[in-house]
This record gives C-alpha cells, sequence and structure tokens, in this order.
C-alpha cells in the first residue's frame, strides 16, 4: 500500500519535463470552473447613501468595478433592467456549471495521461464535450448529494464529498458511464480510502501555506503537483496502474 509521499515522487516523476504544459493545462482548467472554482459574476449594489456600485467577478477575483458608483440615470436602468441582469446571470451560470463539468473530467484525463508517461495534451481538456449531458449529470448529483447529507451535519457531508471524489477519473475512462454509476462506482472505490485521500491531500498544506506568501501564483504549480499525486492515488486504488 503507498503512502503520500510515494504519490508525491509518482506526481514528481510524472511532471518532470512537463511542468510547462501542466500550469497551463491547470490554470485553463480553473478559469473554465474545471475545479469547481467560482464561474462569472455580476454583483449590483444598491447602497442609498453611496448610490449604485457594479462589479464584475471571474473565478472570484475583481475584474472590473465602479467603486465610487455610478451616474444615477444609470443606476436607474440597472434596477429597472435586474430582471434581466438576473436571467443573464442565471444563463451564463448554467453555461459556466456546464463548461466546467467537461473541463473537469477532461483534466482528469490530462492527469491520467501524465501518470501512465504518455504525452500529456491541452486538447484532453476539451475531449468530453460530446458526454456533456453526463458531466453535467455527474456534477450536479455530487453536489445534490453532499448538499443533502450536509443538511444532516458538517461530518457527513465532508464524507460524501470524498466518496465522490474519484468521479471525474472515472468517467475519463470510461465515459460510457451513466451519472449515477460514476457515482457508485467511486463510492466503491473509496469504500476504506477515504482517510488515505485525506492525508494526501493534507501532507500539501505546508506547500499551501508557502503558496500564500507568493499572493497565489505558487498556485499555478502547487494545482498540477497536487492533481497529478491524485491521480496516481486514483490509479492505485482503482488498480490500473501502469508497471
Amino acid at each position: 500500500m503507498k503512502y503520500a509521499a510515494d504519490f508525491r515522487y509518482i506526481a514528481r516523476e510524472a511532471l518532470r519535463g512537463k511542468w510547462g504544459i501542466a500550469v497551463v493545462a491547470g490554470l485553463i482548467a480553473s478559469l473554465l470552473g474545471g475545479l469547481g472554482s467560482d464561474g462569472p459574476e455580476v454583483k449590483l449594489n444598491i447602497d442609498m447613501a453611496e448610490g449604485t456600485n457594479v462589479s464584475f467577478e471571474y473565478a472570484g477575483q475583481t475584474i472590473l468595478s465602479t467603486h465610487g458608483g455610478i451616474n444615477e440615470q444609470l443606476g436607474a436602468f440597472l434596477i429597472g433592467s435586474a430582471v434581466y441582469i438576473a436571467i443573464a446571470a442565471i444563463l451564463l451560470a448554467a453555461v459556466y456549471f456546464v463548461l466546467g463539468s467537461v473541463i473537469e473530467v477532461g483534466y482528469a484525463r490530462f492527469n491520467l495521461e501524465l501518470n501512465d508517461r504518455s504525452e500529456g495534451k491541452l486538447e484532453s481538456l476539451f475531449a468530453y464535450f460530446s458526454n456533456w449531458k453526463t458531466t453535467a449529470a455527474t456534477r450536479f448529483l455530487k453536489t445534490l448529494y453532499t448538499f443533502l447529507w450536509t443538511l444532516l451535519f458538517i461530518i457527513p457531508g465532508i464524507i460524501a464529498n470524498y466518496s465522490y471524489a474519484m468521479t471525474g477519473f472515472i468517467l475519463a475512462e470510461y465515459p460510457e458511464m451513466t451519472a449515477r454509476e460514476a457515482i457508485e462506482r467511486s463510492k466503491e472505490m473509496m469504500d476504506g480510502n477515504r482517510f488515505r485521500l485525506f492525508c494526501l491531500q493534507l501532507s500539501f498544506i505546508g506547500w499551501s501555506i508557502l503558496c500564500s506568501f507568493t499572493f497565489g501564483i505558487g498556485n499555478l504549480w502547487l494545482r498540477p503537483y497536487r492533481q497529478a499525486a491524485t491521480a496516481a492515488f486514483y490509479r492505485e486504488i482503482s488498480g490500473t496502474e501502469r508497471i
């Protein structure tokens, strides 16, 4: 049985000479929602004292903000158009949700390719658009189940999240599976392995702390390192390691 240090070693070997493309792939996956990052948001804030303020955020970062407010005419227009803005925001969120679900599986495939010592290709990120219904349904069910378990208490929600952690890798290798089948396979696979995955993730905490001193820039390299290690973890518990 392998331990966290073993998976990190496998990840480093897989990334040897491929850090550049791995960093780019991780950045693309993050921006397109493949890692569950926040999508594009338009926020409309109305304050009677300071006026109306509009900001545009992407992946949790503010890209554009009016800061000091906007003039009364434009503010009135935005307030009157609030329903249309809300509808547009919902549609944008839906598109981002579906896109992110596709990229999530594609990014899993990319990291499996690295672990198998294959040539990692950015095209792999977009390889599952034909399966978008399955990937979107899988992400929806995972989110729903985790939320429902969380209602019981926080701990069951965390356990559920770990139980579904391998669905992306499973769909990457078996795209013919349905959403429920992939989730069930992940639950079976993670039975007895949830704590091991927790320990693997915890082993990166030192690097995460160091990255916090680089204003997040270090995450460009930490992200592919963690994902490659998780792919190695999947290979071991699924019994599909390449010897």
